[in-house]
């Protein structure tokens, strides 16, 4: 009897053993995967993505919905591409499925934009300090028959009245999402080598609004700060925020119809080039 009790112990003890040893096998495992969550690249169209995606090395392509994610590896390091399409809902949906698949380090939603800056050209860049939702807006009253008045409209943050009793006193302030401070220090980093254009911090917005009016630009420009418009960075702040994942929006000027700048659709794969750069300059902050 108490050689079967020696013997059972022994195998316990062997198999508590190798269990264990598994065990840490597989926590080891899982802490390197984590040390290395990928970095987002965000591109609405297959111009402001494809070119991105063909950089990466060993690349196999996933789909989720209409969103595809081109997943490779830059210097080694984990880095997926994201087809998002256009628009707020799009780009908010696609960011929040990248955020629960991949568990991302970083995202950086970058394209081509609008300019509202006089002061900015065709093929400048634009490294968001912050981004801000152009489209969230509420209306004074006015009576049928007496017009509409959009210069009077004033700003709605549609976040700051969750949980609160009445109406917040900051429910009609402007919302900005701040850029990552990080991901800023690498994007200013490289700022020379954009040779196109210069590059400058600035403030992004976004809305599922396509201004083609100077004064309404000109509007934005002097009521937001904006420097550029697009169609999609202020939604994946907004969900990259709601997650903890650090954001920056990049956005080079495609067009500029305050200072008479024709549309250049080259510029996308311009604002790539750089965009690599900077995930480089990123890359090799993190891994040391």
């Amino acid at each position: 009897m108490k050689k079967n009790i020696a013997t059972f112990t022994m195998v316990s003890a062997l198999a508590l053993s190798v269990f264990t040893g598994c065990s840490s096998t597989s926590q080891t495992e899982a802490m390197e995967e984590k040390s290395e969550r990928p970095i987002i690249i965000q591109g609405p169209m297959p111009i402001e993505a494809e070119k991105f995606a063909g950089k990466l090395e060993d690349v196999k392509e996933e789909k989720s919905g209409s969103f595809v994610f081109y997943k490779g590896t830059m210097d080694g390091y984990p880095v997926i591409v994201t087809k998002t399409g256009k628009g707020m809902e799009n780009t908010a949906a696609a960011t929040a499925v990248a955020v629960e698949k991949y568990d991302p380090i970083a995202i950086i939603n970058q394209g081509t934009s609008g300019g509202h800056d006089p002061d900015l050209n065709v093929y400048d860049i634009v490294i968001g300090e912050r981004t801000v939702n152009l489209g969230s807006l509420k209306t004074g009253h006015l009576e049928e028959g007496e017009g509409i008045a959009p210069t009077d409209w004033i700003p709605m943050d549609l976040m700051a009245s969750e949980g609160s009793a009445g109406e917040d006193p900051n429910a009609e302030n402007i919302r900005y999402y701040d850029g990552d401070k990080n991901l800023l220090h690498a994007a200013k980093a490289v700022k020379d080598s954009h040779e196109q254009g210069k590059v400058v911090e600035g403030t992004i917005g976004s809305a599922d609004v396509w201004n083609n009016e100077v004064d309404r630009i000109n509007w934005f420009h002097e009521n937001y700060g904006t420097s550029v418009e697009e169609m999609e960075g202020a939604a994946a702040a907004q969900i990259a925020g709601a997650y903890d994942v650090a954001f920056l929006g990049i956005r080079i000027l495609s067009n500029n119809k305050t200072n008479g700048g024709a549309y250049n659709p080259e510029t996308a794969s311009a604002n790539q080039e750089y965009v690599y750069e900077v995930v480089k300059e990123y890359i090799a902050k993190i891994q040391k």
